[in-house]
């Protein structure tokens, strides 16, 4: 088939099995199995090839793969750092222990082939190709969702969230929990296109957003995400696209303004913070002090670090350095002590931004913000929040009632992370279920 253009090396696929409605895209029945959506998709394709939805499949030649181990055989490591801990960063012997597993042992396959056991498809959206993952649920009044990753990450973090959510009876719910799921990749991540202009920032990805899921003939749905994802999602509450009934997050932008500003300027807590309170300001003072460098340096100059583009070690290493708890979790899975990612959910993020050459088009998303990293947009619409203890700080009850308006759900978890979705994916399967059921009705 034609190689499309703006998708690099990677090939479309249109041997799905479709319906006789579905038949002028070529999109797999189960897509279609609500008859009002088969017709949405099939007057799109009539009406402007522009807004065609065309099916994906992820694909990469044998070649690629054996450059990529070639690279990484021929690293050239730096000296052991200095300090018994992670202070410094990613500790050599964990980058090496990811190297050599990443050649001898890691098969891209597997995670090449649970991203095309789900539907794939790209449609252009504001004159860029958006890639998203479309499953529909067998249950008939399943709630759609849009699902939103984040930076270091990619739709290899959502995986683990789509049976649970759109076969919610065999994963411990109830059929009225079912979900048709929805999970982009973000402009100039994994296989969307990457912007050649700027201004795709979390506002734009937000319209972008609205508009997949009119195009896709949604009338009502919910939407989630963490890190970008979550900022992404406030947006989208606070444009209120038509449909947009309520999201959730879980990485609720909460801090006060006053007390953000004091974390910026590492000033002490403030005298009037509760106990809670004061955990959660230490931690926003210690990103802002320690935890946030790669985001001033993105921020300022995305394009400087090219070495992304040029070592799949060098890309790990900055990758793996996102905050410092997620660090000290991925050291553990490659000291053979998993708990909640493995070597092999680690390498399979890592690898998909190396085989799509996405280190800086992905980076630039920093420099393109210009909304605060832990301060609320300003929205109405019901939001439900999932606060885990190993997040950049644990939000407390109080700053997110203050912070958002319409409070419909909030669980303050008891393990769990930065990347919920990929670390804790059962607990935060629980959370969207519980958090958003109010919206069903």
């Amino acid at each position: 088939m034609k190689k499309m253009p703006g998708l690099d090396r990677r090939r479309f696929c249109g041997a799905a099995v479709a319906t006789v409605a579905a038949g002028a895209l070529g999109l797999p029945s189960l897509l279609f199995s609500d008859r009002s959506i088969a017709m949405s998709a099939v007057a799109q394709s009539n009406s402007s090839e522009k807004f065609a939805i065309r099916p994906f499949n992820a694909s990469f030649p044998e070649t690629e793969l054996a450059e990529l181990r070639r690279r990484i055989s021929a690293t050239r490591f730096p000296d052991r750092e200095t300090v018994m801990d992670n202070s410094q960063g990613v500790p050599l012997e964990t980058t090496q222990k990811l190297a050599k597993y990443w050649v001898t042992e890691y098969d891209w396959r597997d995670c090449e082939a649970r991203i095309n056991a789900h539907p794939n498809f790209i449609t252009e959206i504001d004159g860029l190709d958006i890639h998203f993952i479309h499953a529909r649920s067998k249950h008939e009044n399943a709630l759609p969702i849009i699902i939103t990753h984040g930076w270091p990450g990619s739709i290899v973090e959502q995986l683990k969230l789509i049976e649970p959510l759109t076969n919610p009876t065999a994963h411990g719910g109830k059929e009225s929990d079912a979900f048709h799921v929805v999970i982009p990749s973000i402009p100039g991540y994994g296989f969307s296109g990457k912007p050649t202009a700027t201004g795709w920032n979390p506002p734009r990805i937000a319209r972008a957003w609205g508009t997949l899921m009119e195009r896709l003939g949604y009338t009502k749905y919910v939407a989630q995400g963490g890190d970008w994802g979550g900022l992404i999602v406030e947006e989208m509450a606070a444009l209120a696209p038509k449909g947009l009934v309520g999201i959730h997050t879980n990485f609720p932008r909460v801090v006060p303004p006053d007390v953000d500003k004091a974390a910026q300027s590492g000033a002490p807590a403030p005298a009037d913070l509760s106990a809670e309170e004061k955990v959660a300001y230490e931690r926003v003072k210690d990103v802002y002090a320690k935890g946030i460098a790669y985001g001033f340096q993105l921020g300022l100059r995305p394009q400087s670090v090219s070495a992304l583009a040029d070592s799949p070690v060098g890309l790990a290493a900055y990758l793996l350095d996102h905050d410092a708890l997620s660090l000290a979790l991925i050291v553990r899975a490659f000291d053979g002590e998993p708990t909640g990612l493995t070597r092999d959910d680690v390498l399979d993020n890592l690898t998909l931004f190396w085989l799509t050459n996405t280190g800086i088009s992905s980076a630039r998303l920093y420099w393109e913000n210009k909304l605060p990293y832990f301060q609320a947009s300003n929205f109405s619409l019901p939001v439900a929040v999932s606060a885990f203890p190993d997040e950049l700080y644990p939000a407390p009850r109080s700053w997110v009632e203050k912070a958002y308006r319409n409070v419909i759900f909030y669980n303050k978890q008891e393990i769990g992370g930065h990347f919920a979705a990929w670390e804790q994916p059962m607990l935060l399967t629980q959370d969207i279920r519980a958090g958003l059921s109010s919206l069903r009705s």
